[in-house]
């Protein structure tokens, strides 16, 4: 395997993935955090103002001119939601030494800039730059405010939003315009500080030659500032989101096409089943042999896109239509009709191979890009069990149509969110 995970300090991972397939190496830093409904804002804001500058390059100008004296290297800061965490990502992409006109060491020098944009921002007067945090509050009330904007992605938004009411889950990984007023450039580094010194930290380099990362990392300044923790981050996600009855929301907007979201809950936990939760939703929705495709979109023609996909982190699957306003009724019942056909077994053993087959190949073009191929391995910080390629391909395999059906059996619908005018 080509893959090697090395402690730097306790805490702190190092993952080198050597791979010839490119000619450039990917640095990526992340920083891991519990999502809380008091932090997200700033832990939101945080990516932004690192970008704008640091105590070596302290503007973008410096910081884009850096750059391309490493032969047009990019970079860029953001913000996920795994789970119950929230992420800092960082990324820098630099060609690879094998590929210079003349003898230099840009993976050294891209170790060293990546490092000290995550850990050596730029302050004053034990705050960030008043100018920079302002500058980026303005920016985060934009992305918020613009989350309407894309009404497909803001109806899923509000599923999650009201199936996860009351729970860290259905916080908007962006934050909330109310809490950007109290924010400023000492209380952001005051919570930025917070994270260096708490947050799970793990640095991927993807690439070629990178054996002597390692000993780049142990000699950095801003790695030997750094203490040894116990990492506050969660592991396990799965909340207790179970309802009686599914909770049905219809939400009115200036919309020409409605949009339909189901969350499905699934009761099962198991780390097998979550294998058979893959297969299935292939099935339900995953594919353009799906069952929510082929039925809800080509026969019926009752939308314009119908889906699914599997949460894995919360153990949940999203339907999602794009269909006709005055189509609600008659596709959620198609939509349901799917449901208790995976219960009862109305698919073929061919679907299930076909799933497989869809699984597999995904799995299998990973190592083809290099930000996927780290995704994968960083999303198994999350896992109980660590699971390689292979592993997974095999999990998959085993999968059989009965599984499908018992899991299916412990599937409901727990929310039910659609958009219209």
């Amino acid at each position: 395997m080509n893959y090697e995970q090395i402690e730097i300090k306790q805490g702190i991972q190092l993952h080198k993935i050597e791979t010839n397939k490119f000619k450039t190496n990917l640095l990526s830093v992340f920083l891991t955090v519990p999502l809380s409904k008091e932090e997200v804002t700033k832990q939101a804001l945080i990516p932004a103002v690192l970008r704008r500058g640091n105590m070596k390059y302290k503007t973008s100008e410096e910081i884009s001119i850096k750059l391309e004296e490493m032969y047009g290297a990019t970079f860029d800061c953001g913000i996920e939601k795994t789970g119950n965490n929230h992420i800092i990502k960082i990324y820098l992409e630099t060609i690879n030494d094998e590929f210079l006109p003349q003898k230099e060491d840009i993976l050294e020098n891209g170790i060293n800039e990546i490092l000290e944009i995550a850990f050596n921002p730029l302050v004053e007067n034990e705050a960030f730059k008043k100018e920079y945090v302002e500058v980026q509050k303005t920016n985060l009330k934009n992305i918020i405010e613009g989350k309407k904007d894309n009404k497909a992605k803001y109806a899923l938004d509000r599923c999650i939003e009201e199936m996860y009411k009351n729970k860290v889950y259905g916080l908007y990984k962006y934050g909330n315009v109310e809490d950007l007023e109290n924010i400023n450039e000492k209380n952001l580094y005051e919570c930025y500080k917070k994270i260096i010194k708490n947050a799970k930290i793990d640095i991927f380099i993807s690439g070629q030659n990178i054996q002597k990362s390692e000993q780049i990392i142990n000699n950095n300044e801003n790695i030997k500032k750094l203490e040894p923790r116990t990492p506050n981050f969660i592991r396990n996600s799965i909340d207790d989101i179970k309802i009686t009855s599914p909770n049905v929301i219809q939400e009115s907007m200036n919309v020409t096409q409605g949009k339909l979201v189901i969350g499905l809950d699934i009761d099962e936990y198991s780390p097998k089943e979550k294998f058979v939760a893959i297969v299935y939703n292939s099935i339900l929705g995953g594919t353009a042999n799906s069952k929510m495709f082929q039925n809800v979109r080509e026969k019926e023609s009752l939308a314009y896109t119908a889906s699914s996909n599997y949460l894995k982190q919360k153990n949940t699957i999203f339907i999602r239509c794009g269909i006709e306003i005055k189509n609600y009724d008659k596709a959620l019942t198609i939509i349901k009709k799917q449901l208790e056909d995976m219960k009862t077994g109305n698919f073929s053993n061919e679907d299930v191979q076909n799933a497989k087959s869809s699984i597999i190949s995904t799995i299998k073009f990973i190592p083809d890009e290099q930000d996927t191929e780290i995704t994968y391995y960083f999303g198994q910080e999350f896992n109980d069990k660590f699971i390689n390629f292979e592993e997974y391909i095999n999990e998959v395999n085993e999968v059989t149509k009965e599984d499908i059906m018992d899991l299916a059996n412990k599937i409901n619908i727990n929310t039910i969110y659609f958009l219209k005018d």
